[in-house]
């Protein structure tokens, strides 16, 4: 009888993948609640996913973690490997960020997050945010605590801890420099075309669509556009998500609005933007680094690009308008393709951030910025979100917000306990209006081929330049690699005015 040994990286592959098949089924969890569970499930659901949570945090955090990564990075020709070395950089930054937390928080915030996120969406339906407010004291205190467990850069603050959660090396500084300077520009953009004479058709904003026939489109523009049916699925929850377990098993959710088609198209094309990322990794390194998205902001740009740079392109609306007759009811061929598209670039300001238009959609990030900020911080109270949220969008929407469900209480993300995500929101959009200029400049006539239905291209294009890489580079390192210059709000402006002026006439 004979035994193998593993050698270094071997061993930690091993250690990484087994790790992955706990932390994702936690995933899977997330989306069964979120789309199939009875609400009598809460309670042993919020143990099952803190058991795991736990779980997946001891063998992060483990003393053989620890072994088997200095093992690979002493084998020096196991190093002189890029990708090796990547693999095992990441391995080792997640194992330190995963040594500074107690099993207890982790657990703790599992199970409260469980919970919360059930409270929430009886508050939303109900409009309370005082019903929902005990649950949110809970996740600040314990994300609180987690950010001081992390610590943060002398003259950082506490949100700088959560948001390298999702952007490594995002601080709130390096934020409000982008934020600051771009917010004025959205603002002028958004007064001149609220003052222009010319108004865009916008009749299919409030055409009639049933939600049987919205979910057949849905998955039609979805598969279209290169999302793979037999690695993924689309259904229904409160709130738009894309998850899953691995590239092979991806889960899309959406939502529908009856009244407004567009809201389920957009929704749809954003998360197929997630589902198209997550795909195009590389399942050959699946539960290692290599085998996952770089950050919440690429993944964003991924999902802004699709929604985005295409879903709202003319030659998009030229493709899907004749096809969209033939699956929803009524007299929808009286809508010209310059018809949808006048309607898919609206501008107006909105209350609901996933409904928002382009111009507008970053104001409402920089809200939940500001809100997010304060309150892990310590200057602002949950209680008093609602205040400065309602006078936030007076600020800078110019709106009234009515009430809780169109104000704080729409989106998911504080009762997940996921502070310092939103930017990444807007760090996508960024990211998606550069990547998209570079693949048009390497693809002349990449846009016009929309029209004829033609996305392989562009998709194939992202395969190879952003996803095949997973964390191998930073998203800075990404972004300069892909097109050759450090992130810049410039590309998105030239988007936004490129299409625009014209439509408004200003």
């Amino acid at each position: 009888m004979t035994t193998t040994t593993k050698s270094p990286i071997d061993a930690l592959v091993h250690h990484l993948q087994e790790t992955a098949l706990l932390s994702t089924s936690n995933n899977l969890l997330d989306w069964d609640q979120e789309t199939q569970m009875p609400a009598g499930g809460l309670e042993w659901r919020a143990r099952q996913q803190a058991l795991i949570a736990r779980m997946v945090h001891e063998r992060l955090s483990s003393m053989e973690r620890g072994d088997l990564i200095a093992a690979v990075e002493s084998d020096k020709a196991a190093m002189a490997d890029a990708q090796i070395a990547a693999l095992v950089r990441e391995a080792r930054r997640d194992h330190v960020k995963a040594t500074k937390l107690p099993a207890s928080l982790v657990e703790e915030m599992a199970k409260t997050s469980s919970i919360a996120k059930h409270e929430w969406a009886e508050a939303r339906a109900a409009s309370d945010f005082k019903r929902f407010s005990p649950w949110l004291v809970k996740l600040v205190a314990l994300l609180r605590v987690q950010a001081d467990c992390y610590g943060f850069a002398a003259g950082g603050e506490r949100w700088d801890a959560l948001a390298d959660l999702y952007e490594p090396g995002c601080t709130a500084k390096q934020v409000a420099e982008v934020f600051d300077p771009l917010r004025p520009r959205l603002q002028k953009l958004i007064g001149e075309i609220g003052a222009a004479s010319r108004k865009p058709a916008d009749g299919f904003n409030d055409y009639f669509v049933g939600i049987d026939k919205q979910e057949i489109l849905s998955k039609f523009v979805a598969e279209s556009i290169g999302f793979d049916f037999n690695r993924g699925r689309l259904d229904r929850s409160t709130h738009p998500f894309c998850g899953g377990t691995h590239c092979n098993d991806v889960r899309m959710t959406t939502r529908y609005n009856e009244r407004c088609i567009n809201d389920a198209l957009g929704s749809t094309m954003h998360e197929s933007g997630h589902g198209i990322y997550e795909q195009g990794l590389d399942f050959s390194r699946i539960g290692t680094p290599l085998g996952e998205a770089v950050s919440l902001g690429i993944h964003e740009s991924q999902s802004r690009l699709w929604e985005n740079q295409v879903g709202r392109s003319r030659a998009f609306w030229s493709w899907l308008g004749p096809r969209m007759l033939g699956i929803v009811e009524g007299d929808a061929a009286r809508f010209s393709p310059d018809d949808l598209y006048s309607a898919a670039n609206v501008v107006e300001p909105g209350f609901i951030r996933v409904e928002a238009d382009e111009a507008t959609y970053n104001l409402h990030v920089m809200v939940r910025f500001e809100i997010e900020r304060a309150v892990i911080g310590g200057s602002l109270e949950v209680a008093g979100i609602p205040t400065v949220w309602n006078k936030l969008y007076k600020e800078m929407l110019g709106l009234d917000v009515p009430d809780d469900r169109r104000g704080c209480l729409q989106d998911i993300h504080w009762s997940m306990g996921a502070m310092g995500y939103f930017p990444t929101y807007t760090l996508g959009s960024l990211y998606a209006s550069q990547f998209f200029e570079s693949a048009c400049e390497q693809m002349p006539g990449l846009v016009d081929g929309f029209a004829r239905g033609e996305f392989g291209g562009l998709k194939k294009w992202l395969n190879t330049n952003i996803h095949a890489h997973g964390r191998r580079y930073s998203p800075s390192e990404l972004a300069q690699r892909v097109t050759g210059k450090p992130l810049s709000a410039e590309p998105l402006m030239r988007h936004l005015e490129g299409k625009l002026r014209p439509l408004y006439g200003i």
